[in-house]
């Protein structure tokens, strides 16, 4: 069986005695970086087998670790954070276990994305996550578009990942598509030095010099 198992954002505590027990119990770990993993699984003290799975060699690797399955071992996929295939590799070998008849479970924990959303005094009820906005501007500004056209049939919270050298070119991309509307940007979720703030995006502009870490960004048009 493979089991999709989240491990914490941030804080090591916000993991379920399932997500552990289901890490202890397998024969392999399905990573993205064995740096990360490890920090978790050694506080844990947990040693498993570790395999890498990434963007790189999601290709080349699905099909070795689809083998292993098939000769009966039980493997858990994790990501560095969060919970897997939420803009992290993973999908294509979920995809070819089920086509294959390997059993799939996926364990409920951890998620950035619910964490801000909850945080963020925004509407919850009904939202889109986008993940992270395309590299090239003129895809960018022709997704930004569409948003807003969704928006329209269906006005909703939406929720983006952006990487912190991104974070000002987003927000002025986001400027010039929608106005000087009002976002809410979280970092540091479940750690020490955790917030998630709301303002006008020329506010964050003037305040925002040299972002650090990774964020999510909600917004909700008018």
């Amino acid at each position: 069986m493979l089991y999709i198992v989240p491990t914490p954002i941030g804080n090591l505590k916000d993991i379920t005695l399932r997500a552990l027990e289901v890490l202890q119990s397998v024969d392999g770990i399905i990573c993205e970086d064995t740096r990360r993993t490890s920090l978790l699984l050694n506080h844990y003290q947990i040693k498993k087998p570790l395999l890498i799975l990434n963007d790189f060699n999601e290709f080349k690797m699905v099909s070795q670790i689809v083998q292993r399955l098939q000769d009966g071992e039980n493997m858990a996929l994790i990501s560095d954070a969060g919970t897997p295939l939420i803009s992290d590799p993973g999908y294509k070998l979920v995809r070819e276990c089920i086509q294959q008849g390997i059993k799939v479970d996926s364990l409920p924990g951890p998620s950035s994305v619910l964490t801000a959303l909850t945080l963020s005094g925004l509407p919850p009820d009904k939202f889109m996550f986008v993940g992270y906005l395309p590299e090239k501007p003129g895809h960018r500004k022709d997704l930004l578009g569409k948003l807003e056209i969704i928006n329209v049939k269906m006005p909703q919270t939406f929720i983006i990942f952006v990487a912190p050298h991104k974070l000002v070119g987003t927000l002025h991309d986001m400027q010039d598509a929608y106005g000087d509307i009002e976002v809410v940007l979280a970092k540091e979720l479940t750690k020490i030095h955790q917030s998630v703030e709301g303002k006008k995006i020329s506010e964050w502009l003037e305040i925002l010099k040299s972002p650090k870490g990774e964020y999510v960004l909600l917004f909700h048009l008018p």
